[in-house]
């Protein structure tokens, strides 16, 4: 699949730990933007949503989570590094349990290194920090 031509389902996990929530940073060049995201990813064919969530926190983080409450859905069209994206996102609440908890996970991800970090929720309310996709936010407060 063409994620730039393509209308593409996806599926982010919210997970929290007291008032920050777990997010990688991504930078956009063209914009000269930088930018912070929950983890997840694409479903794959004939793959339910959560399961895809736990198979893309396995993939990237090596860890599994439990999948919580599902939270909504929401469309996100959207221009990244110059190119039109459209995503269909579900938004579900995750856990890390305690014995897999770290303060920064490396992300593993077609070759990019990031890492995943603990933020407080606050820094995107008041728009210190952008989180992506927008709809997101109503989840989180």
């Amino acid at each position: 699949m063409d994620k730039f031509k393509e209308i593409r389902p996806i599926v982010l996990g919210l997970v929290r730990k007291g008032n920050n929530i777990l997010v990688s940073k991504g930078y956009d060049e063209v914009k000269k933007q930088e930018f912070y995201r929950c983890l997840g990813g694409g479903i794959e064919f004939l793959e339910k949503s959560d399961e895809a969530l736990k198979r893309e926190f396995k993939e990237e983080l090596n860890i599994e989570i439990k999948v919580g409450k599902f939270l909504g859905i929401s469309e996100n069209i959207f221009n990244y590094k110059g190119k039109n994206a459209h995503e269909i996102v579900l938004f579900y609440d995750a856990y890390i349990t305690d014995k897999d908890y770290k303060e920064k996970y490396n992300i593993i991800d077609d070759n990019l290194k990031t890492e995943a970090i603990w933020l407080d929720i606050n820094k995107f309310k008041n728009k210190e920090l952008i989180l992506y996709p927008e709809q997101i936010l109503e989840y989180l407060f």
